[in-house]
């Protein structure tokens, strides 16, 4: 548990999307840090399971619904079961960059039609607090690096991405609307990693498109060799610098963002913080501190550069640091040690 002062006195939350990777790390992060969970999820990108393993972390179960928020009346027969919701962590989305320039109409029925009818129940029920999960992805390609709260967005890279555009006009402009209500846009960069206990981590579908699972999965032998796209970018080692960061200090985000809005230190009625590490790496720097903490070597090789990806991308935190009292407890070898942990894990599920 973390150790800090806060207003929370078991306020009930609901947690959309409470079984996908971010999801379910905020639970244990809101439970172990006092704070009473209801989990929704259809499961339609996720497993059913993933609360069973949550309960086992926080050693108590969770109200869970298996839901899909797209349906209105089945969403808000939550809130008429639960009307002393006091806040609202939406995660539910799809976010498979690749499958959303395959499938856009999917992407921005499923993440716009979910959020639509969240909001509705907000506002209907008038639930103080809303934390909205959204992404860097919503910077497009930014001219210039870290990137602040304040960098100009460009032109979505993907469908993905402007449902995340679009998702955080809808929050800003319903909150512009309502009384005694306020929102946190979170930005977050990559989170990797995996719980320290090695029992929820992150299941991708298909073939990994993200760089850790794409390593884990190579050293596993679930793939042959991955690929880096490009070393004569102008880096520190010619390959493309990201900003990543564990995910169970995203979880902790938003624990903090929750009492952020609960003690009334919001100066804005829909406020934003960029959840970054502040500092990039390079797909090499990670490969090699893979290496050092699994003890394997990796098969891979230096392809071409890949189209669209960007030279370097990475966040200016200050604000989340100051406002929020963010700290960091994982660096670079924990995201890669718990990582390979949850692959050995997952090797041993599925054996």
């Amino acid at each position: 548990m973390r150790d800090f002062p806060f207003l929370c006195a078991m306020k009930k939350i609901l947690v959309t999307g409470g079984s996908g990777y971010i999801g379910s790390h905020t639970i244990v992060d809101l439970v172990q840090n006092g704070y009473d969970v209801i989990s929704v999820d259809n499961n339609s990108r996720s497993s059913p399971l993933v609360i069973t393993e949550v309960e086992k972390i926080i050693e108590n179960k969770i109200k869970n619904y298996t839901v899909d928020l797209c349906n209105y009346d089945d969403t808000h027969a939550i809130f008429q079961e639960n009307n002393d919701i006091a806040g609202i962590i939406h995660f539910a989305a799809y976010k498979a960059v690749g499958e959303s320039v395959e499938q856009p109409l999917l992407y921005f029925e499923n993440n716009i039609t979910s959020l639509i009818n969240i909001l509705k129940c907000v506002a209907e029920f008038k639930v103080p607090h809303f934390v909205f999960s959204s992404s860097c992805t919503v910077y497009g390609n930014p001219d210039v690096i870290p990137v602040t709260e304040q960098t100009p967005q460009k032109a979505a890279e993907s469908p993905y991405g402007s449902t995340k555009q679009m998702g955080e006009a809808i929050v800003q402009q319903t909150m512009n609307s309502l009384k005694d209500q306020q929102a946190i846009l979170l930005r977050y960069f990559n989170p990797v990693g995996a719980h320290p206990s090695g029992l929820i981590g992150e299941i991708p579908i298909g073939r990994p498109a993200n760089l850790i699972p794409a390593i884990t999965q190579t050293a596993i032998g679930k793939l042959p060799q991955m690929q880096v796209w490009g070393d004569d970018y102008d880096t520190r080692d010619g390959s493309c610098v990201r900003d990543y960061i564990h995910v169970s200090d995203i979880a902790h985000a938003h624990t903090l963002a929750l009492n952020y809005l609960i003690e009334k230190k919001y100066e804005s009625n829909c406020d934003i913080f960029n959840l970054g590490s502040g500092n990039g790496f390079t797909v090499l720097e990670v490969i090699k501190s893979f290496e050092k903490v699994s003890g394997k070597k990796l098969n891979y090789a230096i392809g071409p550069r890949r189209p669209g990806d960007v030279v370097a991308i990475y966040a200016n935190n200050d604000k989340a640091v100051q406002s929020l009292h963010w700290t960091l407890q994982y660096d670079l070898e924990d995201m890669m040690r718990t990582a390979w942990a949850w692959e050995l894990k997952l090797k041993e599920i599925t054996a």
